[in-house]
């Protein structure tokens, strides 16, 4: 069972139709013992960083999150989130990923990055899994991760930027893959990889 994260910015529907056509089960919950027997947890998102953060303070979310060992996976402003503080709002986030989020700045390219754009691989990692050439994804931000040593896929939009964060047990991209057609089911399919591996290795212990 995959747990979807329930709070103020958290975009379920979409999110939990994607793992519906995966035949993948799911609970969209803010319970902490519920979230505690979920195999794995999506961490959705949309929206401003700030009223988000507070939302997740105010159910205690936030420690939750920073404290489980179970795969997670964040969406665009859930894998925001997970890093150190972000400029919208000069905002401390999770503190998950070392980082701070930046906007993008006026030049020729519009603001929000919006559309179709690809991604290109820099660390092989089981979320990639699969892909081949430079596949497209839809992207909707107008704030951005600077590419990192935890950033295991970048994008190109007037500078490249992390589209897919790594870090422990803890992923997020940039993108919407519920909204991103066949190359979104696939790293939706390569999610429900890792936790299948992961369950497998704690029934091994």
């Amino acid at each position: 069972m995959i747990g979807i994260l329930k709070y103020r910015a958290g975009n379920l529907a979409s999110v939990s139709n994607a793992l519906e056509r995966l035949n993948a089960e799911y609970i969209i919950t803010d319970d902490k013992d519920r979230l505690d027997r979920c195999k794995a947890v999506i961490f959705p998102g949309v929206g401003h960083a700030v009223p988000a953060m507070n939302d997740l303070r105010d159910r205690k979310l936030d420690v939750w999150l920073k404290n489980t060992t179970k795969p997670v996976l964040g969406i665009c402003l859930g894998m925001q989130l997970l890093f150190e503080e972000t400029e919208e709002g000069s905002c401390e986030t999770l503190g998950i990923i070392p980082g701070k989020l930046l906007k993008f700045r006026p030049g020729t390219a519009k603001i929000p990055h919006m559309g179709w754009n690809r991604f290109n691989i820099l660390k092989e990692h089981p979320l990639l899994q699969g892909f081949s050439g430079d596949p497209f994804f839809y992207y909707v931000h107008s704030y951005y991760a600077p590419v990192s040593r935890h950033t295991i896929a970048s994008c190109n939009y007037t500078l490249d930027f992390s589209a897919v964060a790594a870090r422990n047990n803890y992923t997020g991209v940039q993108f919407h893959p519920e909204k991103s057609g066949g190359a979104g089911a696939l790293l939706l399919k390569n999610f429900l990889n890792i936790i299948q591996k992961s369950d497998e290795q704690n029934n091994a212990q």
